[in-house]
């Protein structure tokens, strides 16, 4: 059965174009050589203890990286980080540049970020080309305030705030 047999792609598809998602980078140190990429998928597992999840293709570049290291780091983006998101989302040398520098456990940590988390690695659950990953925080630093940066409809957006008070 090939993708376009599948029922309910193009639906599915749609679906999630219209579901506004936060924009991060995860980073990971792997043979020495800095790896990250850009993901909409990042979320909270637990408060106690601090765990997120993320999932991932494992047919990406970034893949061999995250699944044989420990340690990654997950990066918060506001609205001033919409270049450095496409340029974790594109082709071509990702840390080129002074925009980074080594963090706790070697992992590569992004400056001028909303915030960013290390973790350690708890699970890797594959499933057919994919993979969720569970990650147990042990470092992180809270950026400036700003807006933050979404992903929806297939472009970066920003949160409108409502005529409306609670």
């Amino acid at each position: 059965m090939t993708t376009n047999d599948v029922p309910f792609e193009r639906t599915f598809r749609e679906m999630f174009r219209r579901h506004a998602a936060g924009v991060a980078i995860i980073t990971v140190n792997y043979q020495d050589q800095p790896y990250g990429f850009t993901a909409t998928s990042v979320a909270s597992l637990s408060a106690q203890p601090p765990r997120f999840t993320f999932n991932m293709a494992r047919s990406s570049r970034s893949w061999p990286a995250v699944a044989n290291t420990a340690y990654l780091g997950v990066h918060m983006l506001g609205l001033e980080n919409m270049q450095l998101a496409d340029r974790f989302a594109g082709a071509g040398n990702r840390f080129e540049g002074d925009h980074w520098e080594t963090g706790p456990h070697g992992v590569p940590i992004l400056k001028d970020v909303a915030g960013w988390l290390i973790g350690e690695v708890q699970m890797r659950l594959s499933f057919e080309n994919n993979a969720v990953v569970v990650v147990q925080v042990v470092d992180g630093q809270v950026g400036g305030d700003g807006s933050p940066l979404l992903y929806h409809g297939g472009a970066y957006g920003q949160p409108v705030p409502l005529d409306y008070e609670i």
